[in-house]
């Protein structure tokens, strides 16, 4: 099979782009194509060993360098990766077409469906009913973005009650509506928010700083005991800390991942601006010269500018 000529988007000085739908219809239909043939009986050895479970790990990190490439505003390095991410999603729909279970195809109908049917107020009351919306939603949004949410977390939830009934072993709870598929920092968020529509959280964010002191006192009082029989309590005292934290991002507004990538990456330019500055190696430093060298990286970087951290979640 011919490959298509790299694309030559990326090069493009920045306009406004129209997508074509046939080209891009084309051009996935040969994708599904060479999915498919990596995956034959004569295909690729290594594509064809691959399970979900061995490819699942690839998923996490190619969303993650999607994330990377958007904050820096990286766009050809951001046309890879979602070419990366897309392929995650046609390598397990193929390895379930083997298996029998379902298709590309079948995918693609949930997504078109889940599309029209939360949006009546672009593609109609009708065709959302049709798409299998059964929420009584107002489609006159005029143009409210928080009646679009409205309606969407409506529909949502009747989409929800049509589904299976839980298990016998799970419980009714508030709580049910915080999917366990989701990053540990986001699913605490999001455990607070709906433990808060029962009325059951902080008033407001100074309450959760003696909170905090709290739990760190009793993560100290665990880690003293530095042996195996601990670890157990040592994590989970670390983890209470941790939703405290999370909770109090809450409060004050502010996405506890996002405020972590920028910590993270004020690290590494901080650690980076010290190797560039240490007269030797950092191994070869004392704990003092070490010290010095990091206030050194942090008046010279600076603070963060105001409005990064809205800016990284763009």
């Amino acid at each position: 099979m011919d490959l298509p000529a790299e694309s030559t988007t990326a090069q493009v000085p920045a306009r406004t782009q129209v997508t074509d739908p046939a080209r891009a219809a084309e051009l996935f239909r040969e994708s599904v194509a060479i999915m498919a043939r990596l995956r034959a009986p004569d295909g690729c050895p290594w594509d064809r060993e691959q399970s979900f479970d061995s490819i699942r790990k690839y998923t996490l990190e190619e969303a993650y360098e999607v994330f990377d490439a958007i904050e820096r505003r990286d766009w050809p390095h951001l046309t890879e990766e979602l070419g990366d991410l897309l392929l995650q999603v046609l390598f397990y729909a193929e390895m379930a077409a083997n298996d029998g279970h379902f298709t590309i195809a079948d995918v693609l109908d949930h997504l078109n469906r889940k599309l029209v049917r939360r949006h009546p107020h672009v593609f109609g009351e009708e065709a959302s009913r049709a798409a299998g919306n059964r929420a009584d939603v107002d489609a006159d949004v005029e143009g409210s973005s928080a009646a679009v949410l409205r309606n969407w977390d409506q529909i949502k939830a009747a989409e929800k009650r049509g589904k299976a009934t839980p298990a016998p072993d799970q419980p009714h709870s508030r709580l049910n509506a915080v999917p366990r598929a989701l990053p540990a920092l986001a699913e605490a968020a999001k455990l607070g928010a709906q433990a808060r529509k029962s009325g059951f959280d902080w008033t407001e964010w100074r309450d959760l700083l003696p909170k905090l002191a709290e739990e760190t006192a009793e993560l100290e009082a665990e880690a003293a005991f530095l042996d195996p029989a601990h670890k157990p309590a040592i994590e989970a005292e670390l983890g209470d800390l941790l939703f405290t934290v999370v909770n109090l991002g809450r409060h004050l507004g502010v996405d506890a991942e996002m405020a972590l990538r920028g910590c993270n990456r004020r690290f590494r330019d901080r650690f980076q601006q010290m190797e560039a500055e240490a007269p030797r190696p950092l191994e070869e430093l004392s704990p003092p010269e070490l010290e010095s060298l990091w206030e050194q990286a942090k008046r010279k970087l600076g603070a963060p500018s105001p409005g990064t951290a809205s800016e990284a979640r763009l």
